[in-house]
């Protein structure tokens, strides 16, 4: 759609995340070993959005490995200090100029029908606020029985008012639109996980293994394994269940890692 750009939102901290976020942005760490920007980018390009003049990129954590990894696939947008949702938008008004916003979390995990969100574009009548919705009756900060689902899509005229100061999305345009009544939530049946614990984490990976393990073609495991993601030339000679081997990691004969994530040889994170 030539009247709606992407943003991909990759400037967070990761705090609930830490200690994985230590050293690496949480828009980069892997999970089914697909860095989480990747996924990201990959989802907008499927609709059209594949290049800096239609895609950007927020960065501030962190911001020169994001900016880095993206390389030349999006514009970027580096930020001194990160400016939460809104304002990473609001910092990004000068390119988007005049288009709608499909605004993405880099940290959401989404998966089965309706994970690339063309539904959000869909019929779009450019001037209502639209939100990716899970249904979640009961939930008391959610929009209509639902929680938001990693996307939404903005109309310019929200936009254009929004400055690059510190705010989030759901103060300066969700709550403002559903009170004006131009806010829609578009359902989504699918698994969404906005992997932002390691908890959550851990299971947007064994997920994202189809039930079974998922083991990158360079591994070397000789070790057990069940249910388990293991990245790229790490090396398991000891047990895994329930786990996350990042690329690299290293696990010695006689560990027995459950309900856990590995990284390097010694940093160890239970979930």
């Amino acid at each position: 759609m030539s009247d709606v750009c992407a943003v991909i939102l990759a400037a967070g901290e990761g705090r609930r995340l830490r200690p994985l976020t230590a050293h690496v942005p949480k828009a980069l760490c892997p999970v089914g070993n697909v860095p989480l920007l990747d996924q990201a980018l990959a989802r907008v390009a499927r609709l059209g959005f594949a290049d800096p003049a239609t895609v950007a990129v927020n960065a501030s954590y962190l911001g020169d490995q994001v900016v880095a990894h993206a390389g030349g696939r999006a514009h970027l947008s580096p930020e001194d200090h990160p400016l939460g949702t809104s304002g990473g938008v609001g910092n990004l008004r000068a390119w988007i100029d005049g288009r709608g916003a499909l605004v993405g979390n880099a940290d959401a995990y989404l998966a089965g029908p309706g994970a690339d969100p063309v539904a959000l574009l869909d019929g779009w009548d450019g001037e209502t606020v639209r939100l990716l919705g899970q249904p979640a009756p009961g939930e008391p900060y959610g929009f209509s029985g639902h929680r938001f689902a990693g996307f939404s899509l903005l109309p310019w005229r929200y936009v254009r008012d929004l400055p690059p100061d510190p705010a989030e999305l759901v103060r300066t345009v969700w709550r403002p639109a559903e009170a004006e009544g131009a806010l829609e939530v578009v359902p989504f049946a699918g698994t969404f996980l906005d992997t932002g614990t390691p908890r959550d984490y851990l299971a947007a990976n064994l997920h994202a293994a189809g039930g079974g393990s998922l083991i990158a073609a360079d591994a070397t495991v000789t070790g057990p394994v069940e249910r388990a993601v293991v990245g790229a030339g790490a090396l398991v000679a000891g047990a895994l269940t329930r786990a996350v081997v990042w690329p690299g990691g290293q696990v010695a004969a006689g560990e027995h890692l459950v309900d856990t994530i590995r990284v390097g040889r010694d940093l160890t994170v239970p979930a």
